[in-house]
């Protein structure tokens, strides 16, 4: 991720226990693990938020394609997008069927 060598990170290191001192270092470097964590969580959500949207956006291009096809001889991409599409509408309907 950052191009950093082990002298930089001494270097990082003997200049905070000097700034912070040997009491309060461990806490700091706590503090900044947690907040880099955080961090990190907050991206990964985010990331798999877009993934997502993505690919909604795509099944519903696909089923555009294949709507304007008639859902006849339609490519094998654009059969799995219409058979995706129709397994979620079932197992959301699922729950409200009458047995």
């Amino acid at each position: 991720m950052f191009d950093i060598g082990f002298f930089e990170i001494l270097f990082i290191a003997v200049i905070a226990l000097l700034v912070l001192g040997p009491e309060r270092l461990p806490g700091a470097i706590r503090s900044t693990l947690k907040t880099v964590r955080s961090i990190k969580g907050m991206a990964n959500g985010f990331r798999q938020e877009v993934e997502q949207q993505f690919k909604i956006h795509e099944l519903h291009e696909n089923l555009k394609k294949a709507e304007e096809q008639s859902l006849e001889n339609l490519s094998p991409e654009l059969q799995k997008s219409v058979d995706e599409l129709r397994d979620a509408a079932k197992s959301v309907q699922k729950p409200y069927s009458k047995e």
